[in-house]
């Protein structure tokens, strides 16, 4: 027998008897193996990359959990109020490399030493508390007038408007502007609409790579950097245009991220990226923009298919505000409760991230106590965490957990609800840009009700966004807004059609025309 024959024989029959072996140990001996759940779960992290590839692991987890998870259930709260993202014993693990743009380059999302996490997030909170969002609100206006002038250019053709892409346009505009001073110009042309597709193509990486961290080191993004034209390498190259043409300015010129974080970073202007602060901007801004996008694609899917629900929330925007120039951030946008209540159920049913956010013991804390999340002992080196569109679709916490109710934030049981409403996490971790996303989508609703009706689109278009019927796969629900688990979320509409209000739309036409 040839020699690379031989080899390849006793390298097969080696493999064969280590996969044996470890899959024996799985079933037979690990600490874990009395929990309940999938069998392939149990032999290999294989499972969960599987359908984090296939875009669908939070249905998938949901699925499990009503078929394994009934102990699991009447957890939820606890482990998602104090067992685990409120627990000083417990880190984010390892796995968050995978976020990194450079190796060894940390950011306030994926810094793992606590202290370092705290210092970024002081910072970060600066540009995102609410006095700094109230010095900001003005521009955030302009973006979302922007917004409003090109849904009234659709409608004065009965165009269909594909909502995922004009909200992903504002919420980056809205974060170029927020973090660096700079205007990309998205909503109105085309130059860095690519940026888009950059995001997902790199939250697509890190998800697969959180869920088989066997592909943390394969990093075929960083080789993309050096091709010519990668949409890697535009992307940082439009991040690097931006940071240079605010730093050449003033500090104080703008009310931005930057200045508030740049006179404590270190950053060679010669060398952008290797600087400190080039992980917390690229972050920043690929995080800022898509999530929020999703919880307004979201709001407008469900409101255009719960009329009940729409007719609620227009009567409430058109009986508070007596023009369009009252709707900004104050008492009256804040008192318009069902407004609110719209948001959060559309943050339920579509959040931002529907993915376990993992955590694990810290290695510092191993030799101390056990780990006891709801009553069970944890072994070191177990990730432990809580699926967010699981926790979101309990029937124990949201009756009818399928069926958009913005009334459930108002009735009895909203206390309840709200304890297992976890869309920005929880804890420490929480995300910094709530205030933002809240502001920001109540501004786009309610200025998009004050001056238009709106409706599905006629024919195949008005039903992109929805589920199949007949599909058993967790996407037969017509009536639920699809998202796709790549870390963040990804979706496709809904195709609306805006109808204006003609009294309210003149001076939008008067600015049209000048």
């Amino acid at each position: 027998m040839a020699p690379l024959a031989l080899f390849s024989k006793h390298f097969t029959s080696a493999f064969i008897v280590c996969a044996l072996f470890l899959f024996g140990y799985r079933l037979l001996l690990h600490p874990l193996r009395k929990y309940p759940g999938p069998f392939f779960a149990k032999l290999s992290d294989v499972y969960g990359g599987y359908f984090a590839a296939a875009r669908r692991l939070h249905l998938r987890t949901y699925q499990d959990h009503l078929q394994y998870g009934a102990a699991h259930k009447s957890a939820l709260t606890k482990l998602t109020k104090g067992d685990i993202y409120q627990n000083e014993r417990l880190v984010k693990p390892s796995i968050y490399r995978a976020s990194e743009v450079r190796p060894g380059q940390n950011n306030v999302f994926n810094s793992r030493d606590k202290k370092i996490h705290s210092a970024k997030r002081r910072l970060v909170g600066q540009a995102l508390s609410d006095q700094s969002l109230r010095r900001f609100e003005p521009t955030l206006l302009e973006q979302v007038d922007t917004f409003i002038r090109i849904l009234y250019k659709a409608s004065d053709v009965s165009r269909a408007v594909d909502m995922t892409l004009s909200c992903r346009h504002l919420g980056l505009d809205t974060i170029g502007q927020l973090g660096f001073g700079y205007d990309l110009k998205i909503q109105s042309e085309e130059e860095h609409r690519f940026l888009k597709k950059a995001i997902v193509f790199t939250n697509f990486r890190i998800n697969l790579a959180l869920q088989l961290p066997a592909l943390i080191n394969f990093r075929p993004d960083l080789i993309a950097t050096y091709l010519p034209n990668s949409i890697r390498k535009r992307l940082l190259a439009v991040v690097e245009k931006m940071i240079a043409t605010r730093l050449a300015q003033p500090i104080n010129a703008k009310h931005d991220l930057l200045s508030f974080i740049t006179p404590k970073l270190q950053t060679d202007l010669k060398d952008i990226q290797s600087g400190e602060l080039w992980p917390e901007a690229v972050f920043f801004f690929g995080a800022g923009g898509d999530t929020t996008a999703t919880a307004m694609a979201g709001a407008f899917f469900y409101l255009s298919r719960n009329s009940d629900c729409y007719k609620q929330l227009a009567a409430e925007i058109r009986t508070t505000f007596n023009s369009a120039g009252e709707i900004r951030g104050g008492p009256q946008l804040a008192g318009c409760r069902y407004l609110r209540a719209c948001i959060d159920e559309s943050l339920r049913m579509a959040s931002p991230v529907g993915t376990t956010l993992w955590r694990e013991l810290d290695s510092q804390e191993a030799g101390r106590c056990p780990l006891v999340v709801d009553g069970h002992s944890i072994p070191h080196g177990t990730l432990v965490g809580v699926n967010i569109y699981s926790l979101h679709h309990n029937e124990d916490y949201f009756p009818d957990p399928f069926t958009f109710r913005p009334e459930r934030w108002l009735d009895d049981g909203a206390d309840k609800a709200r304890a297992a409403f976890a869309p920005f996490s929880v804890g420490p971790r929480t995300c910094a840009g709530k205030p933002l996303a809240y502001q920001e989508i109540s501004l786009a609703l309610a200025k998009t009700l004050w001056y238009f009706d709106f409706e599905p689109a006629p024919g195949y278009l008005g039903d992109i966004g929805g589920g199949t019927p007949g599909k058993t796969d967790g996407r037969g629900r017509v009536g639920e807004y699809q998202t796709y688990d790549i870390f963040g979320a990804y979706h496709d509409g809904p195709y609306l059609v805006f109808h204006p209000r003609h009294m309210h739309c003149d001076e939008l036409k008067h600015r049209q025309d000048g």
